[in-house]
């Protein structure tokens, strides 16, 4: 499987959308391929990991995002679960999984109900090794500041606005992964 068949399914060459997209997947891939490079121990699925780092935010296009090019109807919050389901209509369940659990550190059950999001209401936390170092490395790269890694303490200022508990999973996998 080469991502960018897929990639190149729903994003259209030379538009100022799949020029955020690869910046984006690009740095988010470069991230995550150095942490399973430095992290040998992890036995990380190095193959699967690259595949669906590229992959990761392919729903966004359906999603209503002017400022960075997205011009869909639903909101950005469910690109997520459209990326599952694109990609397990594509035969890929497991890289769309992916795509579920990188919002965040994860959205759990109660985090969905209690803040009335409108996804569909199932833990959406990331399980797997793969998909912890995909939404670990997603945090350090924005789609409106392109080619440009987030500070720590950014990151953490950002994720605080959604909750300590974010705050301490990102930091036990700095811990694990830098």
């Amino acid at each position: 499987m080469q991502p960018l068949d897929i990639i190149h399914k729903y994003y259209k060459e030379g538009t100022k959308l799949y020029d955020i997209y690869i910046s984006h997947v690009t740095d988010v891939t470069g991230k995550a391929l150095r942490v399973a490079q430095k992290h040998p121990e992890l036995a990380i699925d190095v193959k699967f990991l690259e595949e669906a780092a590229m992959l990761h935010d392919i729903g966004i296009f359906k999603t209503r995002a002017p400022d960075i090019a997205c011009e869909g109807s639903m909101p950005y919050i469910c690109h997520g679960y459209l990326g599952r389901e694109l990609l397990t209509q594509e035969g890929l369940p497991k890289h769309g999984l992916v795509c579920e659990r990188h919002t965040g550190t994860g959205l759990s059950l109660e985090t969905i109900i209690q803040r009335k999001l409108p996804i569909p209401h199932r833990d959406m936390r990331p399980k797997s090794l793969e998909e912890k170092i995909i939404c670990f490395a997603d945090k350090f790269y924005s789609k409106s500041q392109l080619g440009k890694e987030k500070p720590l303490k950014k990151i953490r200022e950002s994720l605080r606005n959604h909750g300590t508990h974010q705050v301490e999973i990102f930091d036990e996998w700095c811990e694990l992964f830098e």
